[in-house]
């Protein structure tokens, strides 16, 4: 059998491909994106004993596609007036050329296999035609072993319920039809979301062009909530210079009543709530526009590539936090540092001083950080224990003040003690602003 396939396509200019991606994606990143897909789907369709066309638009964009689709048998430009006359005169134009079928695809389906391309000739044998479905109710793919104009009259393609329009009359003609298996198109941010999710789940995802770049491209917000920060604010400020123009970076202040706002330098976004670290913490996040969030105490002091190093768990988790350290070189200082990390890995529960980092979805998916004077971090873990989240740790600690912690033993573990207890009355139920006045604010 003489097989064909047809790869149906805009070049990647920026400003011209991948627009709905934007301003999520810059014009450059959504091209960069779309080339990616590009190269991913070269590598199946060589696997495949089939002639490869590419069929493409702009006409001047032909040498750029050469690079890409280095085993193209031939190179066709786009014509006709709307899409589907477009994609019918690349079907006509192929077939004509002796042929036994040929399967036309999109480019907005990375995760394309050859084996759905040769599962879709198979079917060929059996059916007139045959599609290869996508979640949003279009298709990604059809193959035909003649050419069908029915195919693509009187559709409007981008809408819903394409394919079933597009089924039903050749149905009624009596032609057979065949599906290869239904698969998700990138069109927007919420599909970046989805392929994210399911590189998680299919690690060799993770390996393809798309994976990698997605990756790489993920957006971290920083999400720090202050109060009376005059003592750790020109500290902070000197970590997260460094950081600045690589991730988005929020301060949201919860009514400081030192000099703390008058610290705060010029480039770094802040923003005002009612004190409480949930309050700060969820408005912080509500307007930010990154795929992760960082939660920072202000206090904390940061490993020297911490951006990286949240990436690298997020790539497996959906959520996580770097393990902890103290600059003390006490002994119950080591031992509540190594008991919070064991915590971790063993009762699967993270604390606000650990930097706790989550996706976006997730964290909205999960509630926020429930509306408490205390103990918003703790229940928040708990939450995500419950809904079944492994949590990640990074590789390298984050350093966390003492400044609670008294500087004498006894006094350090009277305090260790009563830190367990207060998570033990809320456990059993005790009222939350019970424990909120036994927690004593040493600012």
């Amino acid at each position: 059998m003489k097989w064909a396939v047809i790869v149906f396509t805009r070049v990647p200019i920026p400003g011209q491909t991948k627009t709905r991606m934007m301003p999520y994606f810059s014009p450059e990143e959504c091209a960069k994106l779309h080339e990616n897909f590009l190269k991913d789907i070269a590598q199946e369709c060589e696997k495949v004993n089939a002639d490869i066309f590419v069929c493409y638009t702009p006409e001047k964009g032909k040498a750029y596609l050469e690079k890409l689709f280095r085993k193209a048998k031939e190179y066709i430009s786009q014509t006709g007036e709307g899409l589907g006359e477009r994609m019918y005169q690349a079907i006509e134009y192929v077939l004509e050329k002796g042929y036994d079928s040929c399967v036309l695809i999109g480019t907005d389906i990375p995760e394309l296999k050859c084996s759905d391309l040769e599962y879709a000739f198979r079917l060929l044998d059996v059916n007139d035609v045959v599609f290869g479905p996508t979640v949003d109710e279009g298709y990604y793919l059809v193959g035909m072993k003649r050419p069908v104009c029915e195919v693509f009259e009187k559709k409007t393609y981008g809408t819903g319920n394409v394919l079933e329009q597009t089924v039903q009359p050749l149905q009624e003609m009596g032609l057979t039809i065949g599906y290869v298996r239904r698969l998700q198109d990138m069109d927007d941010r919420d599909d970046i979301t989805a392929y994210r999710s399911r590189m998680r789940r299919q690690k060799l995802l993770q390996n393809t062009y798309t994976g990698r770049y997605l990756l790489k491209k993920q957006k971290i917000s920083i999400i720090v909530p202050i109060y009376n920060e005059e003592t750790t604010i020109e500290k902070l400020q000197e970590q997260l210079e460094n950081l600045q123009g690589k991730c988005e970076i929020i301060l949201v202040d919860g009514g400081s009543t030192d000099a703390t706002l008058s610290m705060i330098r010029p480039g770094f976004k802040v923003l005002h709530s009612e004190k409480g670290r949930a309050n700060q913490m969820n408005l912080g996040a509500k307007e930010s526009t990154g795929d992760i969030l960082f939660f920072l105490h202000s206090d904390s002091e940061l490993p020297k590539r911490p951006l990286e190093e949240i990436k690298a768990v997020i790539k497996d988790h959906e959520a996580g936090c770097f393990g902890i350290a103290f600059h003390s070189s006490q002994f119950f200082m080591w031992t509540c540092r190594v008991i919070s990390n064991h915590r971790i890995k063993d009762r699967k529960v993270m604390f606000g001083d650990q930097g706790i980092f989550i996706t976006r979805e997730l964290f909205f998916k999960a509630g926020m950080f429930p509306a408490l004077p205390i103990m918003e971090d703790y229940q928040f873990s708990l939450t995500l224990k419950e809904m079944g989240v492994k949590l990640g740790i990074a590789r390298h600690r984050i350093y966390t003040s003492d400044r609670r912690f008294p500087k004498k033993v006894i006094p350090q573990l009277k305090v260790m003690w009563k830190m367990n207890r207060l998570r033990k009355m809320y456990r059993d139920g005790v009222p939350i602003e019970t424990i909120s006045k036994l927690y004593k604010d040493v600012r």
